[in-house]
């Protein structure tokens, strides 16, 4: 992936979920410093990495249909009663994302309150 494409999801990523370039280094489980070689073209994100932006830009993009960025940000941090007790981004981080999607879907569907 180019790195100018590259460049554009994380941008559309922090914005959508009201997070910055930290937050989004812990929710593919790598370092900042990482997140801005993919940036700059230096290194490509590994095939695991780049799922996972992938997963996370498209999360994110279904999240911002129910909440604004600074809410979705809260809510992403937030532990989670249907999440055993863990937040969204720590299923995020140890990639899975299904579950997130899930508790996304009952809540569009108004399943849970």
């Amino acid at each position: 992936m180019a790195a100018t494409t590259l460049a554009e999801k994380l941008e559309n990523i922090k914005n959508l979920g009201g997070i910055n370039g930290r937050d989004v280094a812990e929710l593919l489980d790598t370092t900042p410093e990482t997140v801005s070689r993919w940036v700059n073209g230096r290194v490509d994100p590994q095939r695991d990495r780049l799922n996972r932006l992938l997963q996370l830009e498209f999360f994110l993009g279904e999240l911002s249909e129910l909440y604004p960025p600074r809410e979705a940000r809260l809510w992403l941090l937030s532990p989670h009663r249907l999440l055993g007790g863990a937040t969204p981004a720590d299923r995020i981080r140890e990639g899975k994302t299904e579950d997130v999607l899930a508790l996304l879907e009952q809540l569009r569907s108004g399943a849970y309150v």
